[in-house]
């Protein structure tokens, strides 16, 4: 894609990756015109995705106070024919600016909440506030780093390289995301602790707090995100 398509660039550092098998029917509501669900040998995953979005440039422009930041994303992996790509149906971050940007850019479903981050050797977490309900994800993990195998399910969830939006209206936004393969550490512990019935839904806020199906440990890279277009 052109260089005057980008919208973004950043690097995406230690992402912890928490994935539930789920009846597909839970997530139909959130499929965009025009894609469909796309699964891993049979099974429908729902990820709980927690990173450090580094040195973050919007146009070419470093925006003050805004290009190192934490994000928690809950997605989903869809399809539309050939390109396989992500839904997320809530993404949070600790700055208003980047909040209302996403919104406005990709019309995606962001919210602004206190956020922080821990990363040691082998262990990340990733913690936000509601209200005064502490929210937690986290990972220790197991053995050295690798690149995922061609067919494996860590690569199925890493490399889905486009995003899909449902627009107002009707129709759907796709956006193309560029990054290399990502190499991942297996988890040894990882899971998720507190209340967001709010955020997500009793349904899904339920699923989140039992153990993941796979859990891993991404290592990140710098990454490009395009402009979106209009489809449908």
């Amino acid at each position: 894609m052109a260089d005057n398509n980008r919208f973004l660039t950043a690097e995406w550092n230690n992402l912890v990756m928490l994935n539930y098998a789920v009846d597909p029917s839970l997530l139909e509501p959130f499929v965009p015109e025009g894609t469909e669900l796309d699964a891993f040998e049979g099974k429908t995953y729902l990820s709980l995705v927690g990173f450090e979005f580094n040195r973050t440039r919007v146009l070419g422009f470093a925006v003050p106070f805004h290009q190192n930041f934490e994000e928690v994303n809950l997605r989903f992996y869809v399809r539309r024919g050939s390109q396989r790509g992500v839904v997320f149906i809530r993404e949070l971050v600790p700055r208003y600016a980047v909040a209302m940007i996403a919104r406005f850019a990709f019309n995606e479903n962001y919210t602004c909440v206190p956020m922080s981050h821990r990363i040691e050797a082998g262990n990340a977490e990733y913690t936000w506030t509601l209200g005064s309900e502490r929210c937690v994800m986290s990972i220790e993990t197991d053995g050295e780093c690798f690149v995922p195998a061609e067919g494996s399910l860590s690569q199925f969830i890493t490399e889905h390289y486009w995003g899909y939006t449902a627009r107002r209206g009707g129709g759907r936004l796709e956006y193309e995301v560029q990054h290399p393969p990502w190499s991942v550490w297996n988890a040894k512990r990882a899971g998720f602790s507190g209340n967001v019935d709010g955020l997500y839904g009793a349904e899904i806020a339920q699923i989140l707090r039992r153990e993941p199906d796979s859990a891993f440990l991404a290592e990140g890279s710098p990454v490009t995100v395009f402009r979106s277009a209009r489809i449908g």
